[in-house]
């Protein structure tokens, strides 16, 4: 019987949607209990206004979100390199400062499989971190590393999508 309690390093990646919202229903969960949460986003351009950010403010969870939009829109990768790389500083500083019990790195994965973030700098951290904190990644295409690495991972596989039939993405529901 299990009778251990430690911080979780989740992972949620795959091909499917859900992957945000999974970890921000984690995130909503834990901030209902009274635990410090925290949000960093990934590529999403700096001070976008989503749906579940504009949520977050309200409950005032602190929230950051830094890059340039799609990376493969970018017209300066350079620039998209060095905002990810900018957003991990940030991350792994709020990691080890032990002041959160959750922190979700939303669409972390793609800098990682990108190579513009050393997988194994990130798993050092994450070795690092305190006992307690929770770290939640989300994204397709999670390395290798990180999977064999996480406490938990969840795949979504897409079976249907709405796209499919020509409907755009839902404010609300997808944003």
């Amino acid at each position: 019987m299990a009778k251990e309690r430690k911080g979780l390093v989740v992972v949620n990646t795959g091909n499917g949607k859900g992957k945000t919202t999974a970890a921000l229903g984690v995130l909503f969960r834990a901030w209902g209990r009274g635990m410090r949460v925290r949000v960093f986003q990934f590529l999403k351009h700096t001070g976008s206004r989503f749906g579940e950010s504009r949520a977050a403010e309200k409950l005032e969870i602190p929230w950051s979100a830094l890059g340039d939009g799609f990376t493969w829109l970018s017209k300066d990768m350079d620039r998209t390199r060095a905002l990810a790389r900018e957003q991990w500083d940030h991350c792994r500083e709020a990691i080890l400062a032990d002041e959160h019990d959750v922190i979700v790195l939303d669409e972390f994965t793609y800098p990682l499989h990108y190579g513009w973030i050393p997988v194994e700098e990130v798993l050092e951290t994450l070795r690092a971190k305190p006992h307690m904190l929770h770290v939640i990644i989300t994204g397709r295409n999670a390395p290798e590393a990180l999977v064999e690495f996480a406490d938990l991972v969840t795949e979504m596989r897409e079976v249907k999508h709405p796209f499919q039939k020509g409907i755009k993405a839902q404010p609300g529901l997808e944003y």
